[in-house]
């Protein structure tokens, strides 16, 4: 059964930062795709960044520029830096992971108020 923790949201200003975590465990196969979506009150998921077994990445356009996806050095953690925010960021943020199955984390709030 793979496991994923979240970490990293909470309550910020606008122009502030956040770094949301993402740790996976458990599964029994290489994971080959990390990343995150987020869910706004009244809208549908969407997706915010990903990134492949080989690094190769994909953002929302709404983030470009402004959000920085990584993968830590053991393959199974995914790091979402999240600078310059803005209050249309607001949303809960769920952690992506694909090996053989797509699997979801909990999801973390992310909260852009002045």
């Amino acid at each position: 059964q793979v496991q994923l923790v979240e970490s990293g949201g909470g309550l910020v200003h606008p122009g502030g930062s956040l770094r949301l975590s993402c740790a996976a465990s458990g599964s029994r196969f290489s994971i080959n795709v990390m990343g995150w979506y987020r869910q706004a009150p009244g809208k549908e998921r969407e997706l915010v960044a990903l990134i492949t077994s080989r690094d190769t990445t994909t953002y929302a356009d709404s983030v470009k520029g402004r959000f920085t996806i990584s993968r830590g050095d053991a393959k199974n953690t995914v790091d979402l830096q999240m600078n310059s925010l803005k209050p249309e960021d607001t949303a809960v943020y769920s952690c992506y992971v694909v090996d053989y199955l797509a699997h979801w984390g909990q999801g973390t709030q992310v909260t852009v108020s002045p």
